[in-house]
């Protein structure tokens, strides 16, 4: 996605994950954190497109902060994945394709 344009941010693990496999993201910091930049600003400034929440575990800060990713991405209207496995194919299909070949189609020309 990086080679197609696209700025990737990412919070702890995910950040650290991406940067160990050559992949700059932009770090930014969980909701209880009071660390800047904090990916609810992020979300109220609608400086995000999409939003990809997947728990790795069941901690209860981990827990809560990805309910608030969630909730902040569904009152501010930013698309969001949960799944890993949509999460993946999304993602392979951007790039893949180019924006071009990506048509937008109404639910009855499926």
């Amino acid at each position: 996605m990086q080679e197609k344009g696209y700025n990737i941010f990412a919070t702890g693990g995910t950040h650290k994950f991406l940067e160990e496999n050559g992949v700059t993201s932009t770090r930014l910091y969980w909701p209880g954190d009071d660390q800047q930049p904090n990916i609810m600003d992020y979300v109220k400034d609608k400086k995000l497109d999409l939003i990809i929440n997947i728990p790795k575990n069941l901690s209860t800060g981990e827990l809560n902060n990805g309910y608030a990713v969630r909730r902040g991405a569904v009152d501010y209207n930013i698309p969001l994945i949960t799944n890993a496995r949509l999460a993946s194919a999304f993602i392979h299909a951007f790039c893949t394709m180019d924006r071009e070949d990506i048509a937008i189609k109404s639910w009855g020309e499926y």
